[in-house]
């Protein structure tokens, strides 16, 4: 069996793709280790906001700051330590707040094969 830990220092972090703001994706293990899920680290700039319909399945750990999570007709806030469940093909829109966010984030399948 193999172990791997990663911390967000191991995270290369690059602009979500399709957006303009400034949100930030980086993966630590992803389709390149050959395993069915991705995770990595979100980086939200203050009052940033994130939209898209979602190709995955996706969770998301707050670890810093506070965002705001917008589906359909339902909305909520979320801050450290509490998650957030988005199910594929849900539109979904997520702004930061003045202090910008950090999140942790498992998707499946893996979200960078959805965008080829």
């Amino acid at each position: 069996m193999i172990v791997r830990k990663v911390a967000m220092a191991d995270a290369s972090f690059e602009r979500s793709p399709g957006q303009d703001g400034k949100v930030f994706t980086g993966n630590v293990i992803d389709q390149r280790d050959g395993g069915p899920i991705t995770i990595g680290y979100g980086r939200y700039d203050p009052n940033q906001s994130l939209e898209e319909t979602l190709a995955v399945d996706d969770v998301m750990i707050v670890l810093e700051g506070r965002l705001s999570v917008s589906s359909n007709a339902d909305t909520g806030a979320a801050g450290p330590g509490e998650i957030v469940y988005r199910p594929k093909g849900a539109p979904v829109i997520i702004r930061s707040h003045e202090q910008g966010a950090v999140t942790a984030y498992v998707t499946y399948p893996h979200w960078q094969e959805a965008f080829d």
